[in-house]
């Protein structure tokens, strides 16, 4: 079975048991400080998990593009990917545990659908503690569609229990489908989950049942909600067979070029192999990254920090591989990417200038990075040979690494050139250093994936608004929101704009907006097509895909409104509540893109 037709019998399949199918979102999500990333398919829909009501009703089915940058350093081997499809149903308050349980049996196991023998099948549920009981519910649902006890695992908080994301808020126990893929069991306890790795989970059902309150306590939530994923690359290289997701036929075209453009034959060195799988997974990443309607450039900072460490590993193994580095080779093969995936995400199609612009470009100036590197080398090189150990100390390496983005595997090769080894154990030292800062700081980004929908985030969010329509009515309709991201202190707006804005257009914004706020404007929605919204004079923002059914928030009154915006919130009753606005920074984000950064106080 091919990725095409898991995703298409997906969807099939649950449009089948009432599920309207809604469009997957950007890989970049708005408003949302908590992650660089869209790191699973339900990151999207969390204000709806939380309990606003979905356009689209309450049960929906879509498919998800998602980035997890976590493993960077794992992918090489068999299965770890940063770039991955998510296919998830959810319930909105609808069914709960036995639908979605029976549901998720019979796509797996029906002849018209997967097929999968009912022999191959286990599945985890949560063993319950102190604070909240064994999840027996479950257990009974899946003994009663005929999986055996002696394949049905009842594991700890830590393997099936979701949330909350914060100290707070819904959360609950989850059951993990797995596919056996070992010939004998390891032991007679082995059951899915276990270390053995003979069971692979393909399949993740999560049953939002309590709310986490302040003081630790676990209430039972009256409107429970179901959230499943299913990943795309896993569950196609089980139903085919292999043993690797890159030996599917979803990587066949891209592995295909890189071993063209080495001139190497995959199977043949396992070292060799490796840099084929990164350079698939990470331009695959990145080519996706790239041809976001959210346009992400190559940077020091955030996602852009992400995409450029992506591109340059990619780059790195390709020079592994042997492939010439005097003309960029990333972009030939990316366009065999966006020919392959057009059909699901016809936005790499739309994007294909910018993203081969922008991996050549990137591929350049690294390649100047490269070449600088081994200039610093040359001039440390003197006093290194003086040593007569012979050995780089892995503090300089690592200062090569660290400063100029040098790879410690071409220091040691030219280490090695010049009769010398590096000091691998203080560089990796030094190294570890660095990951456990960089790990610190990046745990104030990636909390958990759930929006921050507190007062004053809400507001900010509100304020958004206003100042996108106070940039149109200043500088022009062509204003185009391209991003934004909102923390408990500030807003940052990123709009399409191709010059500095002047001292005096930023007053008249911030006078604006001032001004909508003094008024105390009326904040309402509904819910209507999206071409009648279109029509309303509702801005739909990023070129991004919209299911029939929207919500659109108008500001002011119904006629003479000041804003209108396709959104899915969250917003305040009234402007007047927000406070008084100033914009601290007008700066540039990228190539005809400017940023502004303001508060409310």
């Amino acid at each position: 079975m091919t990725a095409n037709e898991l995703r298409e019998k997906y969807v099939a399949f649950f449009v089948s048991k009432g599920h309207v199918q809604i469009q997957g979102k950007s890989l970049l999500p708005d408003n949302d400080p908590t992650v660089l990333f869209t790191t699973a398919g339900m990151h999207p829909l969390v204000p709806y998990l939380l309990g606003e009501e979905h356009p689209a009703g309450t049960r929906l089915v879509n498919y998800q593009k998602c980035i997890r940058t976590g493993d960077i350093d794992c992918v090489g081997d068999f299965s770890h990917l940063t770039f991955f499809e998510m296919l998830g149903n959810w319930s909105l308050g609808d069914y709960f545990k036995e639908g979605a349980i029976e549901m998720s049996f019979e796509f797996l196991t029906s002849p018209q659908w997967l097929n999968i023998p009912i022999e191959k099948l286990g599945v985890t549920v949560y063993e319950g503690d102190a604070s909240v009981p064994r999840d027996e519910e479950s257990a009974a649902v899946w003994k009663r569609l005929g999986i055996p006890e002696n394949r049905i695992a009842y594991l700890p908080r830590e393997d099936n229990w979701w949330g909350p994301a914060g100290s707070t808020g819904p959360c609950g126990p989850d059951s993990e489908m797995f596919y056996y893929i070992g010939d004998a069991p390891c032991n007679k306890d082995c059951k899915p989950g276990c270390a053995c790795n003979k069971w692979l989970e393909i399949w993740n059902d999560v049953f939002m049942q309590y709310n986490k309150n302040a003081a630790g306590e676990y209430e039972p939530l009256t409107r429970k909600c179901v959230d499943t994923g299913m990943g795309i690359e896993r569950t196609v290289t089980i139903l085919n067979g292999k043993r690797s997701v890159y030996d599917t036929e979803i990587f066949a075209p891209v592995r295909g070029a890189v071993e063209q453009a080495a001139g190497y034959t995959y199977g043949t060195d396992e070292e060799k192999d490796k840099s084929v799988r990164i350079v698939c997974d990470h331009l695959r990443a990145s080519t996706f990254i790239l041809g976001d309607p959210k346009a992400v450039s190559p940077s020091n900072v955030g996602a852009g920090y992400v995409l450029r460490r992506l591109i340059r590993r990619a780059v790195r193994h390709g020079k592994n591989l042997g492939i010439a580095t005097d003309q960029p080779f990333l972009s030939p093969i990316a366009a065999i990417l966006i020919e392959q995936m057009q059909g699901p995400y016809p936005e790499l199609m739309e994007n294909k200038a910018r993203i081969i612009e922008e991996l050549d470009r990137e591929e350049r100036k690294f390649l100047e990075t490269l070449q600088k590197g081994e200039h610093e080398f040359e001039k440390l090189l003197p006093n290194l040979l003086k040593d007569p150990r012979k050995i780089m100390p892995g503090r300089l390496a690592f200062k090569l690494y660290d400063t100029y983005g040098f790879p410690i595997e071409l220091t040691e090769e030219l280490a090695a050139e010049n009769g010398m080894k590096v000091h691998r154990e203080e560089f990796d030292e030094a190294f570890k250093k660095h990951q456990e800062l960089s790990r610190a700081g990046s745990e104030q980004v990636f909390k958990g994936g759930l929006q921050d929908h507190g007062e004053t985030t809400t507001k900010y969010h509100t304020a958004t608004h206003l100042l996108h329509q106070a940039l149109r009515l200043v500088l022009g309709e062509h204003i185009a929101q391209k991003g934004s991201n909102i923390t408990a202190e500030r807003m940052r707006f990123d709009f399409a704009h191709p010059a500095p804005m002047t001292p005096e257009e930023i007053q008249k914004v911030e006078a604006i907006v001032s001004e909508q706020i003094q008024k105390d404007l009326p904040i309402s929605f509904a819910v209507m097509e999206l071409e009648a919204a279109k029509a309303s004079g509702a801005i739909a923002l990023f070129g991004e895909k919209y299911e029939a059914q929207v919500k659109v928030y108008t500001i002011g009154p119904a006629e003479g409104f000041f804003a209108k915006e396709v959104c899915g919130g969250p917003h305040v009753e009234r402007t007047g509540i927000l406070g008084k606005f100033t914009i601290q920074k007008e700066q540039s984000s990228s190539a005809g893109v400017r940023r502004i950064r303001a508060v409310l106080v």
